[in-house]
């Protein structure tokens, strides 16, 4: 994490620490848009406060361990950097204070603090005066002092969350349990964020949601993702919005067509369909039909035929045959996601399916679908973005790496490009070159991109490839 100076006159506090002791600080991170979101904005409360943020956790007296339990992957790594850290703590670093936050820890960790007792604080997502309070007793920021900072990202596009929680429950997903229930921000102040960080340089925010089109149904005077993609549409020196992630029984068409009438909003959509078949969707909880879910996705193509569609999927889920995972497989073929993020299934202590379900699915067998999946969609990527080549592709210039620019379209492809331009700009690219992952190009003196084609769906019985075969 690189957290840039944020001037302390733009809060109204002084440069001096407001946590006593406490002059240093670094943020370690795991897991999805959220927590970074999360961790940028703890970071920037302690800025305000006077600390500063070192790279080395070796010279900070404070490090916090910003958690995730989606996965069983995203926990081992957190509990390696906690081991790593009571290490550095033992040799090197005797005052140093250790915090957990994020998903990892429930209103109740008492095994947590068995399984780290050197830990000095947990605290659950965004509960971050709760470390403040145990790290420093006795001190209080003042109740407008977290929901005014704004955290500062590492470049010229940024992460917003809009509604915190989710009220699902999917019998797999530990979310629920973490984020608590669906919490909309006010619209005044999101638009106060993006503003500030429009300020900073910021060009693309991705408003942030576990079901980000549930925004607003809970707040007091009616309003959707529609009505917040309009006002934000107005905020001077944002060129790009985005959003994550989509639920498909949440997606009206009034914020489908939102999409397609404001220039701001970008053509790309991430819809979650976890199973291709309806009785595993059942044992998901996840309250919709396959049915249901084509019909959002063709809605979309007929509203925006220039979108980008990704999606997720979980490949041996309890209970799931071979032929409900080959039913999945020929939805993919079948709807041609530009990009599919497979998992297989990790059972979450905590959830329905840990405790109501079996995880019957042998664990080979369930990367033998994962390498399934990732092969089909290797092939259509590659075939979606071939008929990219020659085309001309709206840009946002993020970063220069490896002696090229890089950037990504409005479709959220990934563009390497060559000439001329600076972090921040919008350009036009030629695309000269495609893979399955990424575009390559020359930025073009034409000011006006070409229309993306549009997404072609296709019968699996008149496809080419054949559905794997598992045993």
């Amino acid at each position: 994490m690189v957290i840039q100076s944020i001037p302390f006159d733009e809060v109204g506090i002084s440069s001096r620490s407001l946590l006593g002791a406490l002059q240093t600080f670094h943020v370690w991170t795991v897991g999805c848009q959220m927590n970074k979101a999360d961790s940028e904005k703890f970071a920037a409360g302690l800025v305000r406060a006077g600390l500063s943020f070192v790279e080395d956790p070796a010279e900070a007296d404070l490090v916090v361990v910003n958690t995730c339990s989606v996965r069983q992957g995203a926990e081992d790594r957190a509990s390696s950097k906690l081991g790593h850290l009571k290490k550095l703590r033992d040799t090197q670093r005797p005052g140093m204070k250790i915090a957990v936050m994020g998903c990892m820890v429930g209103p109740r960790h008492d095994g947590l603090k068995k399984r780290f007792p050197y830990v000095d604080v947990f605290a659950r997502p965004q509960a971050f005066e709760d470390i403040i309070r145990a790290v420093v007793p006795d001190t209080d920021l003042g109740g407008e002092f977290w929901p005014q900072t704004v955290g500062q990202p590492e470049g010229v596009t940024a992460f917003v969350p809009v509604v915190h929680g989710c009220d699902k429950f999917c019998t797999y997903c530990i979310v629920p349990y973490r984020r608590g229930r669906e919490r909309s921000r006010p619209l005044a102040d999101i638009r106060h964020e993006v503003a500030v960080l429009a300020a900073r340089g910021v060009r693309e925010v991705t408003l942030l949601g576990q079901t980000v089109e549930a925004y607003g149904h809970d707040l007091q005077d009616p309003t959707d993702l529609a009505d917040l993609f309009t006002m934000i549409h107005g905020v001077e020196g944002i060129e790009r919005i985005r959003f994550l992630t989509s639920y498909p029984k949440d997606m009206t068409d009034r914020i489908i067509a939102s999409v397609a009438e404001l220039p701001k909003v970008c053509e790309y959509f991430n819809i979650p369909v976890q199973s291709g078949d309806d009785e595993i969707l059942g044992a998901m909880r996840r309250g919709y039909t396959i049915g249901e879910y084509v019909e959002r996705v063709e809605k979309i193509n007929s509203v925006v035929p220039a979108a980008s569609i990704t999606t997720d999927l979980i490949v041996g889920f309890p209970g799931e045959t071979e032929q409900q995972f080959l039913t999945s497989y020929e939805l993919l073929e079948r709807l041609r996601f530009d990009k599919v993020h497979v998992a297989a299934y990790s059972p979450r202590p905590g959830t329905i399916a840990f405790r109501k379900m079996d995880d019957d699915v042998p664990q080979e067998e369930k990367m033998r679908r994962l390498h399934a999946v990732e092969e089909l969609q290797e092939r259509v990527g590659r075939e979606i973005n071939r008929a990219l080549a020659g085309t001309m592709q709206e840009v946002l210039v993020e970063e220069a790496r490896d002696g090229r620019w890089t950037g990504r379209s409005r479709s959220n492809k990934l563009v390497h490009f060559s000439g001329e331009c600076h972090v921040g700009d919008v350009i036009t690219v030629t695309i000269e070159e495609t893979s399955a992952w990424s575009l390559k190009g020359v930025k073009a003196p034409a000011e006006r991109p070409d229309t993306a084609p549009a997404r072609n769906l296709v019968d699996p019985a008149n496809s080419e490839s054949q559905p794997p075969r598992l045993g």
